[in-house]
């Protein structure tokens, strides 16, 4: 996480799975939490936050800016020769939040098109820790296959399937559980949620 007493920024991808709400919380509590994030968002990925959470799509840049206080550092998601396209560029890992089948399937085949896939092949070649969120239902075999390939290669894959021993109470509650899932493969500290067998 830390290198030569700087923190390593974790790249966050969003798709066009629905759950955009995912990927946003987890950029929020990154940056609440000091460590920095370097954004990567697909045009469909920005259709679902437009869909979902009314973010204005025709202006993206100033748009994330605006959400996070200028805190991110975005990167559309055809500058292929972006930093985080790079394996010299340090990073903690890479989470993809929520991950569309299409993306996933690009990352498994290694297709490199556009630059969240070449961020996540530079992640996987580099050893560092890449995370999916798959947000799909139901699953045919291809996709079966797609996330065993990628679980063989050490990707931890992580289904958008909250918990509800907590006795959730609200929306944010759930998302705030699946952020905890996703901050607890990252190794990083939270209290978004009551554990099991916690008080």
């Amino acid at each position: 996480m830390v290198s030569g007493g700087k923190v390593k920024p974790w790249i966050v991808g969003i798709t066009g799975a629905s759950g955009a709400v995912y990927g946003t919380r987890l950029i929020e509590v990154l940056l609440d939490s000091g460590i920095p994030v370097h954004a990567v968002i697909t045009d469909a990925g920005w259709r679902v936050l437009h869909e979902e959470l009314g973010w204005n799509a025709a202006r993206r840049q100033e748009t994330l800016q605006e959400k996070f206080d200028g805190r991110v550092r975005y990167y559309p998601n055809q500058d292929i020769g972006a930093s985080v396209a790079s394996g010299s560029f340090l990073t903690a890992g890479m989470v993809i939040v929520p991950c569309s089948m299409g993306t996933l399937s690009g990352i498994a085949n290694g297709a490199s098109d556009n630059l969240l896939e070449r961020a996540a092949d530079v992640t996987l070649k580099e050893g560092r820790r890449l995370l999916v969120v798959p947000r799909e239902t139901p699953l045919h075999a291809i996709h079966l296959e797609n996330m065993l390939k990628l679980a063989r290669m050490g990707v931890r894959i992580i289904p958008a399937m909250p918990a509800f021993y907590q006795k959730p109470r609200s929306m944010d509650e759930l998302v705030d559980f699946m952020v905890g899932k996703l901050l607890d493969s990252m190794e990083i500290e939270h209290h978004l949620y009551r554990r099991w067998g916690e008080e």
